[in-house]
């Protein structure tokens, strides 16, 4: 009887961790602005964009490079809720578990794909312009 009481006790706590965790991952939003301060961006716990803002220098710039910009300050965005995401999942129902460590790889994959092949080569923005 203690054991079955001990495991009610156990699947009771992971329920309200995992409400919490849910909770919270739930209200997660980063506002990440790219390095030259020409895009912000504010993204919610799935890494949809929620708002966009753009710098006055927008208007100094070619499409091209605000593009890019708002492209940045997006991926950077998604890197940090996923590591947000991660914390408040080990800081909920830990990293012990095998269901623990499924939603942080699933959250992991969702926000952080692979990168855009040519990503930071040569032709990218380099804040000024392109590249070549």
């Amino acid at each position: 009887m203690d054991q079955l009481r001990a495991w009610h006790g156990r699947i009771d706590k992971l329920a309200t961790d995992t409400k919490v965790m849910s909770d919270r991952l739930r209200e997660l939003q980063v506002t990440v602005a790219d390095d030259n301060g020409l895009a912000e961006v504010t993204v919610d716990s799935t890494g949809a964009l929620l708002g966009l803002r753009l710098g006055r220098q927008t208007q100094r710039v070619s499409p091209e490079v605000v593009a890019q910009a708002v492209m940045n300050a997006l991926r950077r965005a998604k890197e940090q809720l996923a590591e947000r995401s991660q914390q408040i999942i080990a800081e909920t129902v830990g990293t012990e578990s095998t269901a623990a460590r499924a939603i942080a790889d699933r959250v992991g994959r969702q926000l952080r794909p692979d990168p855009e092949p040519g990503w930071g080569e040569p032709g990218s923005h380099d804040g000024q312009g392109w590249r070549r």
